[in-house]
């Protein structure tokens, strides 16, 4: 039976269209997902959206609609721009849906009859923005981290009792150090939070509608982080008083939780304290990506610096914008991202690199061999071995994919086309070809080429899957499976079809002057 891995997103928030920096976890976690896929992993991925809250409240009001309404339009928006740039989710979930509500009202009723949840009053500042207490030594010229403005609020609230489950928590993250990832997030957590006493937590509201009902409290709803957490296992189909699903029992506890580093708190304290007290194992790790900077600051609509993908995607094409995102935001510290650097990207390692060696090897094939291509595998008559290059290509790849390291693991296949790219001016097949000793020579050259583009065309699927299966076709390959890999050899004899361009080479100025046209149009 294949080994399970099931992943999360964070549910986006359904206030508003997402713009890059949300979308680029859902590329993130897709790359992850596809390359357990192709290991051979039964994989689950979910995502969603968090449908609740005042903030929707009150746009939802904005713009005369109902909150169910504004956040249908909103949810499948964000569908619409996933499938846009090939998230192959397996389930959207959204905390709207009818189970969801169910599990989410029984968990909170399970927490209060057992004594975890009580009955209290909450009075403090409160940032509608961030939809959470902020407390008074974060405030600087009566304004909140993020810049919102709070209110002062007092109401009758529920509260999640904290202190009882944090020995337990903190002993849990020393004993398994892989739980929060990066090693940063996990020395923050417990020096920040777990060194003190944990205040209890606030878990319920009455100052806004729309939001799940507590049922047996009128006028009380349940408060974002038992909702919106919860999805992680209402997903599954988890109901406390009913016994677990085949789903839940199969893919629960969840190998990883890839969530933005900001709401790393609510994931490594609040929800793992939520599940002990429910009685269920922890999700293996928490993984706290960095954020996506436009040059160099944060993304913000008041700044006017927000890049939308639909934009992106129009500029550039989906695959180099996927491309730049996991390959140009490092592990554990924040990445940048602007048009330049985005044209600079797409010119210097898809088009110069990859497209170019994929065009310059099937263009000798048909200069030279008409495009009849014949196996020929010759000891190594030139200083660099491709067969070497190509067999070393996908164990470190997955060293890096089983650490998370995406960025580290896509630059593994540019490198290997640069490496091909080396081989052409090494080997000089032009010079071959006029001599008529070296014929067989050529012949292994141009198969070592273009089995070196069928393994990048195997190895690229996780990433950039539209230039893999764009490749694959160019180069009469249909097998692109990792066991295909194991073996350098397995191109098949053929004659090849045209090539044809995978990425286009842009005049970075004109480029750049079409994009800031078009923008301010």
């Amino acid at each position: 039976m294949n080994k399970k891995y099931y992943l999360t997103t964070a549910i986006a928030y359904a206030s508003a269209i997402p713009h890059i920096g949300n979308v680029y976890e859902a590329i993130l976690a897709d790359s992850i997902c596809r390359f357990k896929r192709l290991e051979g992993y039964d994989v689950f991925f979910q995502t969603g959206t968090d449908e609740h809250g005042q903030k929707i409240e009150s746009k939802a009001e904005a713009n005369s609609l109902s909150p169910k309404s504004y956040v249908d339009y909103i949810s499948s928006e964000i569908k619409r721009i996933y499938d846009k740039v090939g998230i192959s989710y397996d389930q959207f979930v959204r905390t709207t849906d009818e189970r969801h509500i169910k599990s989410v009202q029984a968990i909170f009723k399970k927490l209060y009859d057992q004594g975890d949840i009580y009955l209290g009053e909450y009075e403090g500042w409160y940032s509608i923005a961030e939809e959470a207490f902020i407390l008074e030594k974060d405030i600087v010229d009566g304004k909140a981290p993020n810049g919102d403005v709070p209110v002062w609020t007092k109401e009758a609230a529920y509260f999640l009792k904290l202190q009882p489950y944090q020995e337990r928590l903190l002993k849990h993250i020393e004993e398994h150090p892989e739980f929060i990832e990066p090693e940063s997030r996990r020395n923050e957590m417990i020096q920040n939070f777990l060194k003190e006493p944990l205040p209890d937590l606030s878990v319920s509201r009455t100052s806004f509608k729309w939001g799940i009902p507590i049922e047996f409290n009128e006028g009380h709803i349940v408060y974002v982080w038992i909702d919106a957490l919860s999805n992680y296992i209402t997903g599954l189909d988890y109901h406390p008083d009913q016994k677990p699903t085949e789903q839940f029992s199969k893919y629960w506890p969840a190998d990883v939780h890839l969530i933005g580093k900001d709401i790393l708190r609510f994931h490594t304290i609040y929800w793992p304290i939520i599940l002990m007290a429910l009685g269920l194992e922890l999700p293996k790790q928490v993984f706290g990506h960095p954020w996506i900077l436009v040059n160099k600051g944060k993304m913000s609509k008041s700044v006017g610096n927000v890049m939308y993908t639909d934009d992106l995607v129009k500029y550039f094409g989906v695959d180099t914008v996927r491309y730049y995102v996991l390959h140009e935001i490092p592990f554990s510290q924040d990445g940048n991202i602007t048009f330049e650097l985005l044209i600079e990207r797409n010119n210097s390692d898809l088009a110069n690199t990859i497209g170019n060696f994929i065009n310059r090897t099937i263009g000798m094939a048909h200069k030279y061999r008409e495009g009849v291509i014949k196996k020929v595998i010759l000891n190594e008559p030139f200083e660099l071995s491709l067969k070497e290059k190509c067999l070393e290509a996908l164990p470190q790849i997955r060293k890096y994919m089983d650490e998370l390291k995406v960025a580290d693991a896509l630059e593994e296949v540019v490198k290997l086309a640069r490496s091909a790219n080396k081989y052409i001016d090494v080997s000089e097949p032009w010079v071959l070809f006029k001599n008529p000793e070296k014929q067989e020579v050529l012949n292994h050259v141009l198969y070592s080429l273009l089995e070196t583009a069928r393994f990048i065309a195997v190895l690229l699927q996780p990433f950039i899957p539209g230039t893999s299966e764009r490749i694959a076709k160019q180069i009469g390959v249909t097998d692109l499976s990792f066991k295909s890999l194991e073996v350098f050899g397995n191109f098949p004899e053929q004659t090849l079809g045209k090539a044809e361009v995978l990425f286009e080479r842009f005049d970075a100025v004109k480029k750049f002057e079409e994009i800031m046209k078009e923008r301010n149009e």
